[in-house]
């Protein structure tokens, strides 16, 4: 048993590893730039090409995969020179990058005109900021340059005088603004998918491991339920019918079974919110979050999400259970304990169901994987904000460590169950 389970951990990682190569070489072949689609069709090239490099766009394939599977500090340490952390910030809530200094004080710069502003991190969350023009460093043509790290969680190297441009999104006004003195060079920092960084969204700048976490357990908690409800009622019904091969309640439940699997989630749910929403107006049609705990606060968005995939489903283990036991009931054995004058519970019960349920509760396993990955159209009509969800809008953004981040859990769940 140990060296299966080992066996079997090691395919997962060998899995995971050669989806997490998959999957981003088919985000860079796809079509589309996702700086162009972050800024919007009317950005000029020029804040484009800033915001690659911003962005760590320009890096080759190698370096940014290495990035996201490893980090990137060890790669920055080096040129800034200093030891690199990632905290959380108390007031904002948000985690940055700081330089660490011999006496242990976080510093990061930025950089005013041709002076170096060096901003030192306080016990209370504030920072000092003082001149620090001492850090350039003059290279053999004259030039001086510094690497160091930035406000925007970036390693870079500023080059004393120069007019490098760069376009920063404004917070008050909330357009592009052209500001100079930028860098010459960026490197994104992140401490990579192996030390439980996957990186940083590109399209809502938050860190991936923070958001997908309250989507998958949105995910789960839709999907747990639906599991809960659907499988045990889908297997009775299964039994019912296979137990009744050919008769009235058999040819009911198989239709029933068929209609349900036959007809587009889409489709179901958009018929459900017509007649539970809008016609009888009993139940809510969208799911709004306004907090964490709105599940819990207003269950009843849960019942037409619910609802959907257990139709879904239902149609399909019941069938796939009807047809496993009417395989069983007309086996030898079964015949032979027939003729033994058995009583017929005890048939069923002793001998015919531990058999007939080998079938379904397989396909009810590998259907655990399709709970929380695959509904991305229930969740998608209903608003629900799960991993589907979250998986949809980051490949219509093109948003690569978002991607990855949902196929690794989706990997995981794969070869789990």
């Amino acid at each position: 048993m140990a060296k299966f389970i080992l066996r079997r951990l090691l395919f997962m990682l060998l899995t995971m590893l050669i989806v997490s190569i998959a999957v981003f070489l088919i985000c860079e072949v796809a079509p589309g730039d996702v700086a162009q689609h972050l800024l919007g069709q009317f950005a000029t090239p020029e804040q484009v090409a800033s915001f690659r490099e911003q962005l760590g766009l320009n890096q080759s394939l190698q370096v940014r995969y290495l990035s996201w599977l490893i980090g990137s500090d060890w790669r920055a340490r080096t040129k800034v020179g200093m030891p690199l952390r990632r905290i959380k910030m108390p007031r904002t809530d948000s985690c940055e990058w700081w330089a660490e200094e011999p006496d242990g004080t976080l510093i990061r710069w930025k950089l005013d005109g041709e002076d170096l502003i060096a901003m030192r991190l306080q016990p209370d969350g504030t920072t000092v900021e003082s001149v620090d023009n001492g850090r350039w460093q003059t290279d053999e043509d004259g030039v001086s340059s510094f690497w160091g790290v930035d406000t925007l969680n970036h390693a870079v190297q500023w080059v004393m005088g120069g007019e490098a441009a760069f376009w920063m999104k404004s917070k008050g006004a909330g357009w592009w603004v052209e500001q100079k003195g930028g860098a010459i060079k960026y490197i994104p920092l992140q401490r990579g998918l192996l030390r439980g960084d996957p990186g940083e969204s590109t399209q809502t700048r938050q860190p991936v491991a923070d958001t997908i976490v309250r989507r998958v357990q949105n995910s789960a908690i839709l999907a747990g339920v639906a599991f809960v409800i659907v499988m045990p009622l889908a297997i009775v019904l299964g039994l019912i019918a296979g137990l009744n091969e050919g008769k009235r309640i058999d040819r009911l439940l198989s239709i029933g079974g068929l209609v349900t699997t036959a007809t587009p989630n889409f489709a179901t749910g958009i018929f459900l919110i017509l007649i539970f929403a809008y016609w009888l107006q009993v139940l809510p049609g969208a799911t709004v979050f306004a907090s964490e705990k709105a599940i819990f606060e207003n269950p009843k968005m849960l019942i037409l999400p619910v609802a959907t995939l257990t139709l879904i489903e239902l149609g399909y283990v019941l069938r796939i259970t009807r047809a496993s036991m009417v395989e069983v009931m007309g086996s030898g054995y079964i015949r032979t304990a027939v003729l033994k004058g058995l009583p017929y519970s005890r048939i069923v019960f002793r001998h015919a169901l531990r058999n007939a349920l080998m079938a379904p509760i397989t396909v009810i396993m590998l259907h655990v994987n399709w709970l929380m990955g695959g509904i991305v159209v229930v969740e998608a009509i209903f608003g629900f904000p799960g991993l589907g969800m979250y998986l949809l809008n980051a490949a219509m953004y093109k948003d690569v460590f978002a991607i990855e981040a949902g196929a690794m859990v989706m990997v995981m769940l794969a070869v789990g169950t």
